[in-house]
């Protein structure tokens, strides 16, 4: 059985640590691979190696910087089916969401690319006579990132590739459900020509991650995980003296408007509700219907889940694979049974799957509900799976009441064929991303991701501009070159603009 180590300066390393996990393939419910849970010691030498490497890295010419991207972008092309191939086996999504993943991923890479331009700084000529200011941004130094079991490429994607370009040293730990994906990528890195010690991966569970965020080594930190951590994780980093950006869970509403397309909102909601089995931080999982929209759409969208095909993801044809562990499917039916017994309409029932020749997978079926309220718990909590829960109101403006009241604030699109509905809606909700017949508005890498109220804790989103200013610190420099001494005295006066 394959155990995977932790990579540090530029080896794999065992650690000190004898705790183990269990790597799971989903669609068969038995354990495939381990992983070593790192300890503080673990954590401790690998800042101390990001550390030694920090300093001339932070000294590396922007350029060469940026000829390690392109090279590491390459790779990830060459290497993008083997990437897919591991996420599927271990999380569960089908091949071509992995490798959709892995694209998205690679484009924060292309991002990274442009780190010349990126860090540029500002320059004004004569502020004052014979005075010059200028500006620049300079690394922090050792970044810890911390990521979740759904977008084992992706997500870390966001945050390494941009803050290494800066100029800083990168710990990452990864999901330990989900590890092979960040052992191979630290490969990548070593052969892209990237020095050791700049990139260090640590695998672990509670341990490492505390052991990160009180380490004094660590400048900052990036999170993306469930609310409840995000609060602890800006919590306790930020008591350490930490910078921090910390993304939590999600509660992702679809408008749709009576004026919409009814087959094409179906269509892509199915699409953003069940697809990676909904394991997805900007999946829908709430439908606002407005007005009379509301039972065409329920039905355009039961017959569409009908007809979903459910099993393993390495298989052709396949549209949604398992969720990703056995807690997780028995959650999401519990989560099912409790709507139908608040008086929820269920309207179609996936709790009952079977695949055949997996009936030992973490499977559970595409799952519709009706006449879902604000009140229920299927609707409150973040049930993180497929199921779309569907809620009924007259007008837009109650559509929009619904999303403001909701704590969350990460993604939210709406439906309709009006440019004054769509401008008004995206104008009035309090919500981070928005999408207009867009269900899944997740930003291009040189925009930045990020929601707003309890999806996201700290100042900074992740990845685009708002990356490169949580990853770097800025200067700002006065001049003055005299060229004889000055006939009167400097005066003690707070200095002005002459």
């Amino acid at each position: 059985m394959t155990t995977y180590d932790h990579w540090i300066d530029g080896v794999a390393v065992p650690g000190t640590g004898d705790r183990f996990g269990e790597v799971f393939d989903p669609a068969v419910g038995v354990v495939r691979r381990r992983v070593r849970l790192g300890t503080a010691v673990d954590v401790d030498a690998a800042v101390s190696a990001a550390r030694r490497a920090a300093d001339s890295w932070a000294q590396t010419s922007v350029t060469a910087r940026s000829r390690i991207m392109f090279a590491f972008r390459e790779l990830l092309v060459r290497h993008e089916d083997e990437l897919a191939a591991v996420i599927s086996s271990e999380h569960g999504k089908t091949l071509d969401d992995a490798r959709g993943e892995v694209v998205r991923g690679r484009e924060v890479v292309e991002f990274a690319c442009g780190i010349p331009q990126l860090l540029k700084g500002a320059f004004s000529d004569q502020v004052s006579r014979g005075v010059d200011s200028y500006s620049f941004r300079q690394p922090l130094g050792v970044v810890a990132g911390i990521t979740p079991f759904n977008f084992p490429v992706m997500v870390p994607l966001w945050m390494h590739p941009l803050a290494i370009a800066c100029g800083n040293a990168f710990v990452l730990k990864p999901s330990e459900r989900v590890p092979g994906a960040s052992d191979l990528v630290a490969r990548l890195y070593q052969r892209a020509g990237l020095p050791d010690g700049v990139f260090n991966v640590v695998h672990g569970d509670k341990v490492a991650v505390d052991a990160l965020l009180d380490h004094p080594g660590v400048d900052a930190v990036s999170f993306v995980g469930s609310t409840p951590i995000a609060r602890y994780v800006h919590g306790r980093a930020g008591a350490a003296g930490k910078r921090v950006q910390a993304l939590g869970g999600a509660k992702n509403h679809a408008v749709v408007l009576p004026d919409a397309d009814l087959d094409f909102a179906a269509d892509h909601i199915v699409a953003a509700g069940y697809g990676s089995a909904g394991q997805r931080c900007m999946a829908i999982s709430a439908v606002v219907a407005v007005g009379s929209a509301a039972d065409d759409l329920v039905e355009r969208i039961r017959e569409r889940t009908l007809h979903i095909a459910v099993g393993p993801g390495g298989a052709d044809g396949v549209e949604m694979g398992p969720v990703v562990t056995a807690a997780a499917r028995s959650r999401i039916a519990g989560a099912v049974a409790q709507g139908g017994k608040s008086g929820a309409t269920v309207v179609v029932d996936g709790r009952d799957l079977v695949v055949a020749g997996h009936e030992d997978g973490f499977f559970i079926g595409p799952t519709l509900l009706d006449h879902v309220t604000p009140s229920m718990d299927v609707y409150r909590d973040e049930i993180f799976g497929p199921v779309l829960a569907v809620l009924r109101v007259p007008t837009l403006d109650a559509a929009i009441d619904v999303i403001n009241a909701n704590p969350y604030g990460n993604g939210t699109a709406v439906f309709t064929s009006s440019g004054h509905v769509a401008r008004e809606f995206q104008r009035r909700v309090e919500v981070g991303m928005i999408g207009v017949n867009v269900p899944v508005p997740v930003p291009m890498a040189f925009h930045s991701f990020g929601g707003w109220k309890q999806s996201l804790f700290g100042d900074h989103h992740v990845h685009g501009t708002e990356g490169v200013a949580f990853y770097t610190r800025a200067k700002v420099v006065t001049t003055r070159w005299p060229r004889v001494r000055e006939a009167t005295p400097a005066p003690l006066a707070f200095p002005t603009v002459s």
